[in-house]
């Protein structure tokens, strides 16, 4: 969506040193954490996206797309699916 290539490559590299509104920073630790320990997650987390200004809509469309990546990649990592060439290589 965006043609700023630095941002892209903080956005892969490490969003906390990316130029981000508090809300978008807000939206990726709470999609970091439920991706890495969603063991850990808590009420407070979802509130944390409210006081962000997210929508309960806008969390349960957050939550729903974070976990479904993380499904259809364990899915594939579980199956031994490769990636076509075209989404392997740094583009």
């Amino acid at each position: 969506m965006t043609k700023d290539e630095t941002l892209i490559e903080q956005l892969k590299t490490d969003f906390r040193q990316a130029p981000l509104s508090e809300r978008d920073r807000a939206m990726l630790e709470y999609a970091v954490k439920l991706t890495i320990e969603p063991w850990n997650m808590v009420p407070a987390d979802v509130e944390r996206l409210r006081r962000a200004g997210f929508t309960d809509a806008d969390i349960l469309d957050i939550n729903q797309v974070t976990a479904y990546f993380a499904f259809v990649n364990r899915l594939a990592d579980g199956l031994g699916v490769e990636l076509e060439p075209y989404w392997s290589s740094d583009r």
